[in-house]
């Protein structure tokens, strides 16, 4: 006997369902994120190529990723983030232009080697290898934009300080399609780039210490 479907327990009827997530922009994007995080899975991670597949511990603050894997005997870690919907046009040439947002769920303390500290949800550079940002919104249809961490554009906020600035990730990142660069639609050739040439392990300290921050903007502190 087969389990029953989300709609016959929830009683809804499939257009029913349909008219919520249309409506409902916070539970599109919740639903899109962690369909992308399969369909990257079934698109790229059931490759041969690809070994060891897990789903990284939420609290190994130490190497942060939706996705951890094994290629030609190297360990990595991917990121998976959606394109803002309402960022995301049509240009006269065909091609789509928009915004991924690229940051993290939860606040924490981020420690610099400035002796800076730093309350925020931005992700940091070597926090993980890869970047890859689901461009379905960009003309329907499952596809992927790739770029390494250590390409990707950091934040320009003026408040923070000039390490901060150099090790944070910026919120937003311009992607197109056809990708262009630090974007590619083929994870394989960057990960070779990345065995062919290793980078450095950050040189940030995280800590858990705060679980939970009211906050709505990153709290910066200098140690004098």
């Amino acid at each position: 006997m087969r389990e029953p479907s989300i709609l016959e327990k929830w009683e809804i009827s499939e257009e029913k369902l349909t008219d919520l997530v249309d409506k409902n922009p916070s539970l599109r994007g919740m639903i899109l994120g962690y369909v992308a995080e399969d369909k990257f899975h079934e698109l790229f991670l059931e490759d041969e190529r690809v070994k060891e597949v897990s789903k990284d511990d939420d609290h190994d603050r130490k190497k942060k990723g939706d996705r951890t894997f094994i290629y030609k005997g190297k360990k990595f870690t991917v990121e998976v983030k959606s394109l803002q919907t309402a960022m995301c046009k049509k240009n006269e040439d065909g091609t789509y232009s928009g915004k991924a947002q690229v940051d993290g769920s939860d606040r924490r303390i981020v420690k610099f080697p400035d002796d800076s500290e730093l309350n925020t949800t931005l992700l940091l550079k070597g926090e993980f290898d890869l970047l890859a940002v689901n461009c379905f919104a960009f003309g329907e249809g499952w596809k992927f934009a790739f770029a390494k961490n250590s390409d990707l554009p950091t934040s320009t906020f003026k408040k923070y300080t000039e390490e901060q600035r150099k090790q944070l990730i910026a919120s937003l990142i311009p992607v197109t399609w056809p990708p262009k660069p630090p974007f590619s639609d083929d994870p394989f050739h960057l990960l070779d780039e990345m065995i062919a040439a290793p980078e450095e392990e950050p040189v940030i300290e995280e800590s858990s210490e705060l679980k939970e921050v009211k906050e709505d903007i990153d709290v910066v502190r200098v140690k004098s």
